[in-house]
């Protein structure tokens, strides 16, 4: 199939644009951008559907780009210019970006193991958070991100950079409130799996250290300025700080959760051998 080429801010150009800086356009298109070679990679390697590929059409493309042009249903040829615009990028240059399929928001996407380790991230505000706790989710042995409320979008691309591919690996699945995600850990107690909600904050009857993190656990982190919101304090069955001692009262958003998938990672690798994959 023929290139599609752009080279001027026409319709379509302007409809991609809106995929990088408008969530309600990817919410209604059900489709984000991705860019860079290991989070395109890992979206390929995953399975998950691409829809588009652009590329520089003054540029000779490496093997690994000519491979993912090949893959997708439509490629676009796009203007150096306007391509580092749609990349919102100054300096470097940006090979191939890809138009990914969005999955839907069902909880049904995470995994439940008998070692679950999910998280909930109540309100974000900041989409780079995202990306980073998923992360660190992926490299910890985490199984499932939810993001709750009025909040950040995962397929920001802030949150897409971030996650450094983690996203393709790692289900993350939006609500817009605690109910939904309070029905489903019923369930999977129902069904066997007695999770525990582990919240997390400064005024916690609990040092994080002496949480047992080796049973199946759901751990909430609040919005970056204001913490947990009150359905979630609420629904928590232990609530967990980490000890200060300096001036700071609390952690980065993104620093508290990998904190606490660390500390979940290591009591489980010390109670049964090394962190099992999924």
């Amino acid at each position: 199939m023929a290139d599609l080429k752009i080279s001027t801010r026409n319709s379509r150009f302007q409809l991609l644009e809106a995929l990088t800086r408008n969530r309600n356009h990817r919410s209604r298109e059900h489709r984000f951008v991705v860019q860079g070679v290991r989070p395109i990679s890992q979206a390929i390697e995953h399975g998950w559907t691409i829809l588009t590929v652009i590329h520089d059409a003054q540029r000779s493309l490496s093997p690994w780009a000519k491979d993912v042009v090949r893959q997708a249903p439509e490629s676009i040829a796009m203007s150096p210019e306007l391509l580092a615009e749609l990349a919102d990028k100054d300096e470097g240059a940006t090979e191939v970006i890809a138009v990914v399929a969005m999955p839907e928001d069902d909880l049904s996407r995470i995994p439940v193991p008998d070692d679950f380790l999910g998280m909930v991230f109540d309100r974000p505000t900041q989409p780079g958070n995202i990306g980073a706790i998923l992360r660190s989710m992926d490299a910890l042995g985490g199984h499932g991100l939810i993001v709750s409320g009025h909040a950040a979008d995962p397929y920001d691309p802030k949150s897409v950079r971030a996650s450094t591919g983690s996203l393709f690996a790692m289900p993350a699945v939006r609500v817009a409130s605690p109910g939904p995600v309070l029905d489903w850990v019923r369930a999977q107690r129902a069904s066997g799996t007695p999770i525990t909600i582990v919240a997390t904050d400064e005024h916690g009857e609990v040092e994080v250290w002496e949480h047992d993190f080796t049973q199946p656990s759901l751990v909430l982190i609040g919005n970056e300025t204001g913490g947990l919101a009150r359905g979630w304090r609420e629904a928590a069955d232990v609530m967990v700080r980490v000890p200060m001692v300096g001036a700071a009262s609390s952690l980065n958003a993104s620093n508290a959760a990998t904190l606490m998938l660390y500390e979940a990672a290591r009591q489980r690798a010390t109670a049964g051998g090394a962190v099992k994959r999924r």
